[in-house]
């Protein structure tokens, strides 16, 4: 789409907004808005049932993802902030998130976190031009330039409504909304779609997993029971054996020349500097000495937090870890790469959950939960044939999925433009918003013009 600039443009003596189109103005957020109108009063009722939005529920590509039931007795001390129809969220902590939502037909009793600067437009701003102004990349940008701190950068809500917006006449701030609100949702749509489609790879990624670790790659070969819950029918020419006799815990002191390993499920298991390059951020690092590290070596498999989660991972290279995690060393039957995707797979971690009575977020998983799951038997040269499929067929599925990633990234690169282009005046979409007549009323309309310019004929 192809839209035409403004007539004329003048500075707007805002750095991050640059010329604007004449008749605009640019004010400081808090003539255009009040912030932090409504609070919960300490002497609300302790039984009153609120809907509770925190910081890490709300995202600038999705708005308010999700929301928790609380009684006020029992919410955050946090959950304070009261809001309304056509108000709009900016997160004031932690704001790298850009945790910028409007709200539309709120939930009742609807309160969010006091790390949001609740923002209310007032008659200068129009509520549906306000929520794409303050998601413009140059607003976000602002917020974040004025934070401070490093770990919780920060901004004071006093300092948030310095921060200078646009402020187009209201007929223009209605056609922005307008324009705004048909465009994004096609874009929306676009990446709504491309969400599914990842998580439909996502799904058949984990049941071909599943299928190739318990059932084998021949749909032809005879299966048996195996007696094992988790596994239910396997080849018959396939075994059980309790994990213990297939794996042992590794207990080997650290050597004084390993280096330091970090195990996640984003990357695996590599050496923690590359983790810390990788995430560009540093970590909590270790530094008691050796004596408190253990010995890793390449095959062996890292017990890692989480771990109820799928964080068993496996290791390719030689070095030490903290004494905290548990390290399996591979005793016989085992093919490591067949293995890595067997205690990945989602059947095989459903069954590890079966272990506890509670999975807390953190749960740490120890070698008793591990050992109370039985595993496969599968002859060498056949975990070797499914780990080479498994890795031909999740690097497909790989791709296509980051194929998707692509395009969403894209599609959400073009929305935040446009919005962008549009609240600062940097496109002209007044035209574009306008209703194309229809032949009755373009009949009409030349019929009124024809009588303004005075042609018609008098009754004698």
């Amino acid at each position: 789409m192809s839209l035409p600039r403004y007539p004329e443009y003048k500075d707007s003596g805002v750095q991050w907004l640059g010329a604007v189109p004449s008749g605009w103005n640019a004010v400081r957020l808090m003539w255009a808005a009040s912030v932090n109108d409504d609070v919960l009063p300490e002497s609300t009722s302790p039984t009153l049932e609120i809907q509770y939005v925190d910081i890490g529920s709300v995202s600038l590509d999705r708005g308010i993802e999700r929301t928790e039931q609380f009684s006020f007795s029992e919410a955050p001390s946090r959950a304070r902030r009261l809001v309304r129809e056509g108000d709009v969220l900016v997160s004031t902590v932690r704001t790298y998130l850009k945790a910028i939502a409007p709200i539309v037909s709120p939930l009742d009793n609807l309160v969010v976190s006091t790390g949001f600067a609740v923002v209310r437009p007032n008659g200068k701003l129009q509520s549906g031009y306000a929520k794409y102004a303050l998601q413009a990349s140059g607003f976000v940008d602002e917020v974040i330039s004025r934070s401070t701190g490093i770990s919780y950068p920060a901004i004071n809500a006093s300092d948030l409504v310095r921060i200078a917006i646009p402020v187009p006449p209201i007929d223009q701030q209605s056609s922005i909304a307008t324009f705004l609100d048909r465009e994004t949702v096609k874009l929306d749509k676009l990446i709504a779609e491309q969400e599914k489609l990842i998580t439909l790879l996502a799904e058949k990624r984990r049941a071909t997993i599943s299928h190739a670790v318990t059932r084998g790659l021949n749909p032809d070969t005879p299966m048996k029971d195996s007696g094992v819950a988790w596994l239910g029918f396997i080849p018959a020419h396939w075994e059980v054996s309790q994990s213990r006799r297939m794996f042992a815990v590794r207990s080997e002191p650290a050597l004084a020349s390993d280096r330091m390993l970090t195990a996640s499920q984003k990357y695996g298991v590599l050496y923690q500097s590359d983790f810390v390059e990788r995430e560009g951020r540093r970590v909590v690092e270790v530094i008691l000495g050796v004596e408190h590290l253990r010995h890793v070596e390449p095959n062996d498999f890292i017990i890692s937090m989480r771990s109820f989660q799928g964080g068993i991972e496996w290791c390719k290279l030689r070095g030490s870890t903290s004494f905290h995690y548990v390290m399996l060393r591979p005793l016989k039957w085992v093919h490591p790469p067949f293995f890595a995707h067997l205690l990945k797979s989602s059947v095989y971690i459903q069954a590890l959950r079966t272990t506890t009575n509670l999975i807390r977020d953190g749960q740490e998983l120890r070698f008793s939960n591990f050992a109370q799951v039985d595993l496969p038997v599968v002859p060498l040269e056949e975990q070797i044939r499914i780990a080479a499929f498994l890795d031909e067929e999740n690097l497909k599925l790989d791709s296509l999925a980051a194929e998707s990633a692509s395009v969403i990234r894209l599609l959400r690169e073009r929305r935040s433009a446009l919005i962008a282009a549009a609240v600062t005046g940097q496109i002209d979409v007044r035209a574009a918003v306008r209703p194309v007549p229809t032949e009755a009323a373009a009949l009409v309309a030349s019929a009124k013009d024809f009588n303004k310019s005075g042609n018609t004929r008098r009754r004698p």
